[in-house]
């Protein structure tokens, strides 16, 4: 009988191995492990938005829209809810990603704004945040390409025969992944890099 069990378990375990079941599990958490790291970036570049707000509020007669503009959009950002369930809806995965983007084009508009005020160019302290953004917003691009590549990864084996079948049993949806209409923005982060003297407008 224990013979028996034994062999049922054996067969079981090369039919799931088979079918991609432990194809599934590891690339499952690749996705997620790619995510949270999409995640610490986003936090990173949320958490540099009040040092360089309270740097900008030190400009006289800086334009008040724009400051606003990131203030409401670091606040719609931070206030989303991210569980991981949010990598398996596709509704809540893209208002979260159109907040962030939001949050980022803010900053962009922000920086570019900046440009204008010469003796806040001249403020090391802000000199020092454009830098630390810039490098924030390239790990962000870096953490969602690598997002990009766990999913696709995920999806082609979740929509492969006979893998696919494997999905339907055990509930292997296909994941969301950022919108083509997002591609250009993932490729180009915003250009937060000011080292060059330019002419005023």
């Amino acid at each position: 009988m224990k013979k028996m069990v034994t062999m049922i378990l054996l067969a079981l375990t090369l039919a799931l191995t088979g079918c991609g079941y432990n194809d599934f599990q590891r690339l499952d958490e690749q996705t997620k492990s790619a995510w949270s790291e999409v995640l610490n970036q986003y936090q990173r570049r949320a958490d540099l938005v009040p040092n360089i707000v309270a740097t900008v509020k030190g400009e006289a007669a800086f334009e008040q829209e724009t400051l606003t503009q990131v203030i409401e959009a670091r606040a719609k950002a931070t206030a989303m809810q991210v569980t991981p369930e949010t990598l398996n809806n596709p509704e809540a995965f893209q208002k979260f990603q159109a907040a962030q983007n939001q949050l980022g084009s803010a900053l962009s508009r922000l920086m570019a704004v900046s440009e204008r005020y010469p003796t806040l160019q001249a403020n090391q302290g802000f000199r020092d945040l454009r830098v630390q953004l810039e490098g924030t917003e390239n790990r962000v691009t870096v953490a969602r390409n690598r997002y990009i590549q766990a999913v696709q990864a995920y999806n082609i084996l979740a929509r492969s025969f006979p893998t696919n079948l494997t999905a339907m049993a055990f509930s292997y949806a296909p994941k969301p992944s950022f919108a083509v209409q997002n591609e250009a923005v993932i490729s180009a982060p915003p250009v937060v890099d000011f080292s060059k003297d330019k002419p005023k407008p």
